[in-house]
């Protein structure tokens, strides 16, 4: 299998590449075209589609029950005092990465006079505000954000991320770069990389006052962190009374995605957005892609195929802010909103390279590659199929095929679909 890809690499990742959305059309026209030869199948697929909405509905809400509960109660912990009696947290330093392109300079200024109120010690924090070449106007932005906040932390860094070819523009360059970049600079200080951690920010958002103090002690007292990432709860709070009421709705249905995300099963969970992981470990595997769109996914697949199994996230239970998305005026933050829904979906373009290199790496035992394939494969191809089988798919068969409307099976499905996704609603 491995030959069979170094032989043809182009070939195969197209042929997953056009898989993909094939399997997306399929599911979302099959009540259209299997109505006229079999309806009854149409059926069943769609009486079983909305039983499965149903767990998902269900999981779904127990999950963020219970990460809401846990959540609660470690903002009460003082992280800080446990961090301080695990062995080696006066040596721990923490590298926070911003990467950033033609961001308003309020909104990185909002950024880091957050990040100045973190309870754990200042000096060991050390701030990388990761710029591009193209922007002409970020090294005199970096330049006074570092005059003004750079006296807070241990060291305030700005690196300028040039137009390289064969990269694509984007976070995961600008990360890689910053990274890099990092790592030199705590060689010249004489710090062992195993001692850092780094974590990937999105440039509007607002750690909890106690994120650092409660990575310190989840890192230390973790013995495979050098195999973990850490992930926080992603929540579109930071200026969700600017937005319009749609908006709002929707951005609070994603917090709580988010937020139920850190309960679930531990090789379910894939970072997002904003994350930590050791320094060491980011380094070994070669940093982040330049040649990739989404950095988080990408990251942590590199992370797996190249470490093993023993690769997990593990959830930080504090609130991480991040900004809706806004724009002036409703109809534009309606379409940057899209637009955000649209950055996200470029996840799915990571997946041909994650099932290629799942088939190659033999020496991870198949059931867990099978697993993580499986979890990734499930968000991407139901997010763009789920609304026409939940929403359609009970009424096409009867309308298409009269005959079958007239079938105990046919008049009942509408009813039988009905009953299954009003008791969704309890969950909602």
């Amino acid at each position: 299998m491995k030959r069979f890809f170094e032989l043809y690499p182009v070939k195969t990742r197209r042929f997953f590449e056009i898989l993909l959305p094939t399997i997306s059309w399929l599911v979302i026209t099959f009540p259209l075209w299997m109505s006229f030869w079999h309806p009854a199948l149409v059926d069943y697929f769609v009486i079983g589609f909305d039983v499965y909405w149903f767990y998902k509905s269900a999981t779904l809400a127990i999950n963020a029950l219970r990460s809401y509960v846990t959540l609660s109660a470690h903002l009460k912990v003082d992280w800080l005092g446990l961090a301080r009696q695990t062995q080696g947290w006066d040596k721990l330093y923490h590298v926070m990465i911003i990467p950033e392109y033609q961001e308003p300079l309020s909104v990185l200024a909002d950024t880091l006079e957050n990040l100045t109120n973190q309870d754990f010690p200042h000096e060991q924090i050390i701030v990388v505000l990761a710029t591009e070449k193209r922007d002409s106007e970020a090294i005199k932005n970096a330049n006074l954000l570092k005059n003004k906040f750079g006296k807070f932390f241990g060291h305030f860094w700005i690196t300028n991320h040039p137009t390289i070819n064969d990269e694509v523009a984007g976070k995961s360059s600008n990360m890689a770069w910053a990274a890099k970049e990092a790592v030199k600079e705590l060689k010249k200080l004489k710090i062992d990389l195993e001692n850092v951690t780094v974590t990937s920010s999105d440039s509007d958002v607002l750690l909890h006052p106690k994120y650092f103090s409660y990575l310190t002690y989840s890192f230390l007292s973790d013995p495979d962190r050098f195999f973990h990432f850490y992930q926080g709860a992603i929540m579109f709070y930071a200026n969700i009374w600017r937005v319009p009421l749609p908006g709002r709705v929707l951005n609070t249905m994603y917090s709580i995605v988010n937020l139920a995300n850190l309960s679930q099963n531990s090789f379910r969970l894939v970072n997002f957005s904003t994350y930590s992981l050791s320094l060491k470990t980011a380094a070994e595997i070669g940093f982040w892609g330049v040649d990739v769109i989404p950095e988080d996914y990408h990251i942590f697949f590199k992370t797996y195929f190249q470490k093993g199994e023993k690769v997990l996230v593990k959830p930080i239970f504090l609130p991480i802010l991040a900004d809706a998305a806004e724009a002036h005026g409703f109809w534009r933050t309606m379409v940057n909103q899209y637009e955000q829904n649209k950055r996200w979906a470029w996840g799915i373009s990571d997946d041909p390279w994650v099932i290629k290199n799942s088939l190659i790496h033999s020496e991870i035992p198949l059931l867990d590659r099978l697993w993580r394939v499986f979890n990734v494969l499930e968000q991407h191809l139901l997010w763009p199929t789920n609304w026409f089988i939940l929403t359609l798919g009970s009424t096409i068969p009867p309308l298409l095929n009269p005959f079958f409307a007239q079938t105990v099976l046919g008049h009942n499905l509408a009813r039988i679909s009905s009953t299954i996704l009003t008791v969704c609603l309890i969950f909602l």
